[in-house]
C-alpha cells in the first residue's frame, strides 16, 4: 500500500470519527439532563472510531463501554448507539463476527435495563437489535466484497504471468523447431556442396589441372554459408533458462502453491541441452498445476542417477506430482505446453509420460539421457 493510500485511509478514519461525534454532540445536546460527563463520554466513543482499521477489538470495546456507561447514566434515545453501531460494523467488517455481537448485545443490555417504560424501551431496544444486525450484516459483506476484489486481482496477475510465459516458451519452441528444420535441411546441404568442391579441387590440383575460379568461388561461398548458418544456429538455440528448477519452485511457493522439492544422486553440471529441458519440464509442470490442480500440494523429484526414483547412471529423472483435481477417467487433452515439452525430450531421445494418476491428480514423468543430442 503506498504512503497516499495511507493518508486517505487515515483521513477517512479521521472523518468519520468526527460525522460521529457530531451527531452524537448535538443528539445529546437535545437531551434534558445532560452533562459534561455525557458529552465526554459521546465524544470519546466516537473519537476511538478513527483507531479502528489498527485494532478493530479494542475500539470496539472502549466504544461499547463508553456508549453503556452513557445509556446508564443519561437514558438517551437510541441515536446514542451511532459509535457502538460504527464499531460494530469495523468490527464485522474484518471478519469478528462474535466480538461485534457481543459488543451489540451489551450495548443493548445496558440500554433495556436502564431505559424507563416497558413498552417504550422494548419498542426502541427492537430498533437498536435492528440496526446493531444491519452493521454485522453489512461489515461481513463488506469483507466478502473486499476478498473477492482481492481474489478476482490476483487471478488478472496470475493469468498475465501466465500468458506472459506461454508466450516466451512458445517462441522458445519455434525458435528450436526453426534450427532444427535448418541443421537438418540446409545444413546437410551446403555441407553436401562444400565437400563436392573440395573433392573437385583436389582432384584438379592432384591431376595438375587449373582448377576454375568458379569452383574455387562456389568452395569458398559454401564454406562462409556453413559459419553464418551456425552462427544463426547458435542465435536461434539460445534460450538459457532464466533459473533453475529450485528458483522455479520458490517462485511457484511465492504464488501460493504448496511445493515440495527432493533432489538425489550425484548432482552435477548438466549439457546445455539436457538442463534447459529439465528447467522447462519443471516450469510446465508447475504452471500446469497451479492453473489446473486447485488447492493441490506438488512435489518435484529431480535425480541424477541411482536414487530415490531408480534412475541408472546417466540418466536425468524428473517426477512432477500433485494430488489436485485431475480424474484417470477424463485425461486432459494435450496442449500446446505438453506438446512442447514431449517433442522437447523426444529431441534428446528421452521419454515423458503426462498423465493423470490412479489415485487421483497429475503426474508427470521425464528420463533424459546425460548426453547433448547430435
Amino acid at each position: 500500500m503506498s504512503g497516499r493510500q495511507v493518508d486517505r485511509g487515515r483521513l477517512a478514519d479521521v472523518v468519520l470519527a468526527a460525522v460521529v461525534g457530531a451527531l452524537g454532540t448535538a443528539v445529546a445536546a437535545f437531551d434534558d439532563g445532560t452533562t459534561a460527563l455525557d458529552h465526554a463520554l459521546v465524544a470519546l466513543a466516537s473519537a476511538a472510531l478513527a483507531f479502528h482499521r489498527a485494532a478493530p477489538r479494542a475500539v470496539l470495546a472502549v466504544a461499547t463501554a463508553l456508549g453503556t456507561a452513557y445509556v446508564v447514566h443519561a437514558h438517551p434515545g437510541p441515536l446514542s448507539a451511532l459509535p457502538v453501531l460504527g464499531a460494530v460494523h469495523t468490527a464485522a467488517r474484518v471478519g469478528h463476527r462474535g466480538v461485534a455481537a457481543a459488543g451489540g448485545a451489551v450495548f443493548l443490555a445496558g440500554y433495556v435495563a436502564t431505559g424507563p417504560g416497558t413498552q417504550h424501551v422494548a419498542e426502541r431496544a427492537g430498533l437498536l437489535a435492528g440496526w446493531f444486525l444491519c452493521a454485522v450484516v453489512t461489515g461481513l459483506a463488506d469483507r466478502n466484497w473486499q476478498a473477492y476484489l482481492r481474489q478476482t486481482e490476483q487471478r488478472a496477475l496470475e493469468a498475465e504471468r501466465t500468458r506472459e510465459e506461454a508466450a516466451l516458451r512458445r517462441a522458445g519452441e519455434e525458435r528450436l523447431r526453426i534450427a532444427r528444420e535448418l541443421h537438418d535441411s540446409l545444413t546437410h546441404s551446403i555441407s553436401i556442396v562444400k565437400l563436392q568442391a573440395g573433392v573437385a579441387v583436389h582432384l584438379a590440383r592432384k591431376r595438375g589441372d587449373e582448377v576454375s575460379p568458379a569452383l574455387l568461388a562456389i568452395q569458398e561461398a559454401s564454406g562462409e554459408a556453413m559459419r553464418e548458418l551456425r552462427s544463426a544456429l547458435q542465435v536461434l538455440r539460445a534460450d538459457e533458462p532464466t533459473g533453475t528448477p529450485a528458483l522455479l519452485v520458490e517462485r511457484a511457493r511465492a504464488a501460493g502453491l504448496t511445493v515440495d522439492l527432493a533432489v538425489t544422486g550425484d548432482e552435477r553440471p548438466l549439457p546445455r541441452a539436457v538442463d534447459l529441458a529439465a528447467y522447462r519440464i519443471v516450469q510446465e509442470a508447475l504452471t500446469n498445476a497451479a492453473r489446473h490442480a486447485g488447492p493441490a500440494k506438488v512435489r518435484v523429484r529431480i535425480d541424477y542417477g541411482k536414487g530415490n526414483t531408480g534412475a541408472p547412471v546417466g540418466e536425468l529423472a524428473i517426477d512432477v506430482d500433485d494430488d489436485g483435481a485431475a480424474d484417470p477417467d477424463r485425461p486432459p487433452v494435450p496442449g500446446t505446453g505438453l506438446t512442447g515439452m514431449r517433442e522437447r525430450v523426444s529431441a534428446l531421445g528421452g521419454t515423458l509420460s503426462a498423465a493423470p494418476r490412479a489415485e487421483g491428480g497429475f503426474a508427470v514423468r521425464a528420463r533424459l539421457p546425460l548426453v547433448e543430442a547430435v
